[in-house]
């Protein structure tokens, strides 16, 4: 157990921090995967910034890697791009 109260304090901030950064990372995959489901165009162009925006926001609170993040929105906007 922790001697100090900043190590406890910081026990808690990183608790709050992880269950958050899952939660974010989940709802990121799950909108990935509802968009890679669709196969109407006007759906998925609707939903593919929506998408950009929140790999963005992963990005900029380090939940993932900037250039995985890239890869996805390009493979994201090739595949609507090729939808009938």
């Amino acid at each position: 157990m922790a001697n100090h109260k900043s190590a406890l304090k910081r026990i808690r901030t990183n608790e709050k921090k992880r269950v958050l950064n899952r939660y974010k990372s989940k709802t990121m995959r799950n909108a990935v995967k509802k968009l890679r489901a669709t196969t109407n165009k006007n759906e998925a162009a609707e939903m593919l910034p929506k998408v950009i925006s929140m790999l963005d926001k992963n990005v900029k609170h380090h939940i993932i890697h900037k250039n995985k993040s890239a890869n996805l929105k390009s493979k994201l906007t090739k595949m609507v791009n090729a939808l009938q």
